[in-house]
């Protein structure tokens, strides 16, 4: 009944749309904003740093807080229940009943996640990955132009998989790497459209001729 109750809360601390409740404040529908994402990138372009990076901070503080709380107050190692409370805030991120079901894309959410499971250290990691892709993408392959969005959404779940490299060699649980797994499908799931087009494009990018 603990899991359920812990799973039930983190599900809703999840669902707190504050990107999106911050754009209605800032007079900015983020579903009218580049690709309708309700999250704190689309904050940011839509109303500007302020705005971004508080958005960025309560998404984040959202999966972390729950997260965190359920893990101190375990007089004993939480076990596979773990799995449920730390993928419930993402999942209520991704279908928040407060937009019909219709979240965002779950980025800061799953970082706050991260860091509360693992004390920052997987969430460093995971930044680390990220940061690598896409001073790749940005200067090997666009000569220092701006990455696309469909290459975005491939960063995030790619780096997502390599996360794995990171959690194996680390040494953790299976507990752990079950909810990598669900996340790691979470995030294909919430970059799916991304995705589509980045794959559709790749044969495109190929076979262009040298110059």
């Amino acid at each position: 009944m603990t899991i359920i109750l812990w799973t039930a809360l983190s599900f809703l601390s999840g669902s707190l749309m504050f990107s999106y409740w911050l754009g209605l404040i800032a007079r900015r529908n983020l579903r009218m904003v580049g690709d309708g994402n309700p999250g704190a990138l689309n904050l940011w372009r839509a109303a500007g740093f302020a705005y971004g990076l508080t958005g960025i901070a309560l998404d984040f503080l959202k999966g972390w807080a729950p997260v965190f709380a359920f893990s101190a107050v375990q007089a004993d190692p939480p076990g596979y229940g773990v799995i449920l409370v730390a993928l419930a805030p993402i999942a209520g991120h991704a279908f928040s009943p407060f937009l019909r079901g219709k979240g965002g894309k779950a980025i800061a959410v799953t970082f706050g996640v991260w860091s509360g499971l693992t004390g920052f250290a997987a969430s460093l990691a995971y930044a680390i990955i990220l940061a690598a892709l896409l001073a790749t993408a940005r200067w090997l392959v666009n000569k220092g132009k701006p990455t696309s969005s469909e290459a975005d959404a491939f960063q995030v779940v790619f780096g997502m998989l390599l996360l794995s490299v990171y959690l194996l060699g680390d040494g953790y649980s299976a507990d752990v790497l079950w909810f990598w797994l669900a996340n790691f499908l979470l995030l294909v799931y919430t970059h799916r459209r991304g995705l589509r087009l980045f794959l559709k494009r790749v044969p495109a990018y190929r076979s262009k001729p040298k110059p």
